[in-house]
C-alpha cells in the first residue's frame, strides 16, 4: 500500500472537501467522524438522523466506487492487539485534542481555525515521526 495514486488521491480529496463544505454550509455541522460517532453512542436522540445517514454514506461510498476501479486496502500487516491499541490511542487523542483528524484537518483547516491548524500540525508531525521511527530506526 505504498504506491502513490495521484488521480484517485486528488478525487478523494475533492470529494472529502466538498462533503465537509456541504455539511457545514447546508447543515451548519462539522464533519468530524469521532464526534459524529460519539454523539450516536452517548447522546442519541431523534435529532441525530443526519449522523446516521453520514455513517451509512461512509460505509456505502466504497461500494459505490468499486465498479470504477477504486478499492480499499485489504491487507494489514498488524495483529489484533496492535489494531486495538491503535484504536484506543486514536480515541484518546481525539478526546484530548477536542476533535479528530477529519474534523481538524479537513473542516477546521478549511475554516482557518487556529486550534485546528495547531492540532493538524501536531498530528501530522507525530505521524511523520512515528513512520520514521518504525521504518528507519526499528526497521519494521
Amino acid at each position: 500500500m505504498t504506491e502513490f495514486t495521484p488521480y484517485s488521491a486528488l478525487l478523494g480529496g475533492i470529494l472529502l472537501g466538498l462533503s465537509g463544505f456541504l455539511l457545514l454550509f447546508l447543515n451548519g455541522r462539522i464533519a468530524g467522524i469521532t464526534g459524529i460517532v460519539a454523539n450516536l453512542f452517548f447522546n442519541f436522540s431523534k435529532k441525530l438522523t443526519w449522523q446516521i445517514y453520514f455513517l451509512i454514506g461512509l460505509v456505502l461510498g466504497p461500494l459505490v466506487v468499486m465498479p470504477f476501479g477504486f478499492n480499499l486496502p485489504t491487507d494489514i500487516d498488524l495483529g489484533w492487539p496492535a489494531i486495538i491499541i491503535g484504536g484506543f490511542l486514536v480515541g484518546f487523542g481525539s478526546r484530548m485534542g477536542s476533535g479528530c483528524t477529519s474534523g481538524h484537518g479537513i473542516c477546521g483547516m478549511g475554516r482557518f481555525s487556529p486550534r485546528s491548524i495547531i492540532a493538524t500540525i501536531s498530528f501530522m508531525s507525530a505521524g511523520i515521526v512515528t513512520v520514521f521511527v518504525i521504518r528507519h530506526l526499528l526497521g519494521v
